[in-house]
């Protein structure tokens, strides 16, 4: 994933590339240069970037040409030419090789900044819509990669074991960041199809049109730009498992389609007037009370019954506070290693104040913090002072040099800005505020 808004430039005027680099790092975006179409190339094997900003004139190539290779090797990587000759057909041959905008040097200076802006926005865009919909193959643990000890989280375990050799629908209900994806692959790996595919979608990303085109494929010339056939999600999960996460957020029209999949295994394509066969196994998750939401029309009482074959709660994080320590430690141990530190556990007085907080976003909220904390973490071991500052506002300030909340919001705000080389989204989503409120805040600061 990309966790900063990186951008390549490929020029060869090195004066001007280096210019234009020192503007966009003033901007927070991590920035890599390239002078030729081959070392820009290299670099875009090596990581991923968000925007490329190229020249058209190249020692050994042209960034038209270019265009086109960039965007069939990296299709979420927007593409913006630069040149210094205003040439329309350059520019209209440019847009039909998927670049997302045409600049002339000089007259278009004032545009660089904002266009970036749109493309970067857009190619986040398309990786957040790709990362929502996941194909897994069957390396991924089972049972074995749920942690704790609790009675409630063992309950919930011994349920999904019970049903995941079956090929019962499942319905995974609970608040948001309990592990009801966890729970699904668990399932689907204890299960006769774990040889098979895993298929994951979020319904609630997209929009319905979208949803439907995704779920059950479409026939080529069904609406505009659908240029072939193409395969939906119950294919591709044919013969293995189908997870549809946030359930509650299907259109109802979708609704009725699905629910003719759990009945009979038949689906239309959309813009197809012939049925197909498939097997596939649901398993559904919601965050919603389905039930209560059928006396407000907005879920089928009949799908309901038919994806709550089995059903299992998972329980919030503040129902398995016992838990805490050992998700902490599996959390701490992965963020140690990712950022090359040797964190080996946590003050009595850290772990304490985990246990005492109202976990509104689950074990996602504990992972989240964990990481900040690792991040900002200077020992060994993690200490109070190392969580977000509004851990402490039940302390009481005393004389032994404790700093004041006030203080230890400053001073944490200023060390996440210090980590993420003053990009303010990235800081803001390790914070955990929004990007308006970290502004606020530095203007208050005078960070």
């Amino acid at each position: 994933k990309l966790m900063k808004t990186a951008v390549l430039i490929i020029d060869d005027e090195v004066k001007l590339r280096s210019l234009l680099a020192r503007l966009l790092r003033l901007e927070n975006y991590e920035v890599s240069e390239a002078g030729d179409c081959q070392s820009g190339l290299k670099l875009l094997s090596q990581q991923p970037f968000s925007v490329v900003l190229c020249d058209v004139k190249l020692p050994d190539g042209n960034g038209v040409k270019l265009t086109a290779e960039i965007k069939q090797k990296y299709p979420d990587t927007e593409v913006i030419l630069l040149t210094a000759y205003g040439n329309i057909p350059d520019g209209v041959q440019a847009i039909k090789n998927g670049a997302f905008d045409y600049l002339v040097k000089g007259d278009d200076n004032n545009r660089i900044i904002s266009l970036l802006a749109q493309a970067s926005a857009k190619a986040e865009k398309a990786f957040q819509q790709k990362s929502s919909m996941l194909t897994l193959s069957g390396d991924n643990k089972g049972f074995q990669s749920i942690i704790g000890q609790s009675t409630a989280i063992k309950r919930a375990i011994e349920l999904a074991q019970k049903v995941a050799p079956t090929d019962a629908s499942v319905l995974l209900t609970g608040e948001t960041g309990t592990g009801k994806d966890v729970f699904a692959q668990a399932i689907h790996q204890a299960s006769s199809r774990c040889d098979k595919a895993y298929v994951a979608l979020n319904c609630a990303a997209f929009s319905r049109e979208i949803i439907e085109s995704e779920l059950f494929g479409h026939k080529a010339g069904a609406f505009t730009g659908a240029i072939k056939d193409k395969k939906g999600l119950l294919e591709e999960a044919h013969g293995g498992t189908l997870f549809l996460d946030e359930i509650g957020e299907m259109p109802p029209e979708l609704q009725t389609k699905l629910l003719r999949v759990l009945e009979n295994g038949e689906f239309l394509k959309v813009g197809h007037t012939k049925t197909q066969k498939v097997d596939v196994r649901i398993i559904a998750a919601t965050n919603r009370n389905l039930q209560q939401d059928n006396n407000s029309d907005q879920f089928r009482l009949d799908l309901y019954y038919r994806l709550a074959t089995f059903s299992i709660h998972l329980p919030s994080l503040n129902e398995r506070v016992e838990d805490i320590p050992l998700l902490a430690d599996y959390f701490i141990a992965q963020f140690s290693a990712r950022l090359n530190k040797r964190i080996t556990g946590m003050c009595a007085d850290f772990i304490q104040l985990l246990q005492q907080h109202t976990w509104r976003g689950n074990i996602r909220e504990l992972r989240n913090l964990l990481e900040r904390a690792c991040i900002l973490s200077e020992h060994s071991v993690l200490e109070v002072e190392n969580l977000p500052w509004d851990f402490h506002q039940n302390l009481q300030q005393s004389s032994n040099g404790m700093l004041s909340l006030r203080d230890m919001e400053k001073r944490h705000i200023s060390r996440m800005l210090e980590h993420t080389q003053g990009n303010k989204t990235r800081a803001a989503e390790l914070l955990g505020i929004g990007l308006t409120t970290l502004y606020a805040k530095i203007k208050e600061y005078s960070l």
